[in-house]
């Protein structure tokens, strides 16, 4: 069994405000779970238009350290950019896989959002139809449709996912700040300075994004 979970959070910096999972047992999407969660911080704008989730909707719900009990019980959690959901959440008991590394290996050269991946693949889903993309449910089964693809085109182990998503690997695009969505290959070769005060100055980039732009910058 493999539990897909996401989040939704007050912004980049974390705050839970939903935790959702569902299982992916014998090639099928089942057990769906769905928490509000009080945050620990106030919710940004930016992260409320996104989520529509208020302040309101979570002002008398449990914390995550009270919720997250309840999404134990799975040798492998999977999320779609696994390192910031992994960041989020208390520790869990199991190992992780990220579809955004598998799908970088798997499909080079695309765009690799979880809603991109969606129309590129003509992935095949039924999503609860209360709730949209952004609410955590609706994305797990999105995500849940996607690693049933990769499994099916790459016929990898539960292990050798496990393995992937551990390895370093390059980022094709810039995910925030001012150049968000650009190639971060463009960048370096357009504001080569910027990428070096990113390196020297923010603390919290992922392991692959450092990565690729060590590569980048070294390249020049």
């Amino acid at each position: 069994m493999l539990r897909v979970i996401d989040t939704e959070t007050c912004g980049l910096q974390g705050g839970v405000v939903e935790v959702a999972s569902v299982d992916i047992e014998n090639g099928k999407i089942v057990n769906p779970m769905s928490d509000l969660v009080r945050p620990d911080r106030p919710i940004s704008h930016q992260a409320m238009a996104i989520h529509k989730i208020t302040e309101a909707m979570v002002a008398d719900k449990p914390w995550i350290e009270e919720i997250i009990p309840r999404y134990h019980g799975s040798q492998y959690y999977v999320a779609h950019n696994a390192s910031f959901d992994q960041r989020m959440l208390p520790e869990m008991p199991g190992e992780w896989i990220c579809t955004v590394k598998l799908s970088r290996r798997l499909w080079p050269g695309i765009k690799y959002s979880n809603m991109a991946l969606y129309k590129s693949l003509k992935l095949q889903v039924a999503t609860p139809a209360d709730l949209h993309h952004h609410r955590a449910l609706f994305d797990c089964y999105i995500t849940a449709a996607l690693l049933i693809r990769i499994m099916d085109e790459s016929g990898w182990t539960p292990q050798e996912m496990v393995t992937i998503t551990g390895r370093p690997a390059l980022v094709s695009t810039m995910m925030f700040g001012k150049y968000r969505g650009r190639k971060i290959a463009e960048i370096a070769e357009d504001d080569p300075m910027y990428l070096r005060w990113m390196l020297n100055n923010i603390k919290e980039l992922t392991p692959d994004l450092r990565m690729t732009l060590k590569h980048y910058l070294e390249a020049e």
